[in-house]
């Protein structure tokens, strides 16, 4: 939808010195335009009085807050989407760390998110996690979906790095193991 704009005074030049973004609750804004749909800049030069008017995309664009993220790597988008569905968050507020290590506990707990944090009842048998850990929902709900056994009957080793067989493994088991059709190209 639109929104008009009005009182905006130009420069000499007919150019705007300055143009507003405004907020809208469940909105993207996409910018101001005129009445035609022609796209408005502060480099636009005006001739007459114009009604300017905001352009609304429902639904929130996701701005990508990290420093160490480049816009157009390979990985932005799936970074992206992530932290947008909660799956995962940054390092700190303007760092993801796209090359950190992944631990056993951080990718049950990114299964356990994007499947919507489901409520589990019972107790843990692993003997390396306390009730209070920040993944203890995550394992316990990973185990009780056959997603992972833990690395022995007592240890789930949280801290230990997980390599991209067992992360291809856990998301091939939060899936429920679907049949596999054809061969394997990698040697």
């Amino acid at each position: 939808g639109y929104v008009a704009l009005t009182s905006v005074e130009t420069g000499e030049d007919g150019k705007l010195s300055s143009l507003i973004t405004p907020t809208r609750d469940g909105y993207t804004f996409d910018g101001w335009f005129t009445k035609s749909g022609t796209a408005v800049t502060t480099k636009t030069v005006f001739d007459q009085d114009t009604t300017l008017y905001a352009h609304w995309t429902k639904g929130v664009q996701i701005v990508n807050p990290f420093t160490d993220v480049p816009s157009g790597s390979y990985y932005e988008d799936a970074v992206i989407w992530a932290v947008s569905k909660g799956i995962t968050s940054g390092t700190t507020k303007t760092t993801f760390s796209p090359n950190s290590i992944c631990t056993r506990a951080q990718a049950v707990t990114f299964l356990w998110n994007a499947a919507g944090k489901p409520k589990v009842s019972g107790t843990c048998a692993f003997q390396d996690i306390s009730s209070g850990a920040w993944y203890y929902q995550a394992v316990l709900w990973a185990v009780q979906n056959n997603i992972t056994s833990g690395t022995s009957a007592t240890t789930f080793s949280p801290d230990q790095i997980c390599n991209r067989a067992q992360i291809v493994k856990f998301m091939w088991n939060a899936e429920g193991q679907p049949d596999v059709f054809g061969t394997c190209v990698f040697k």
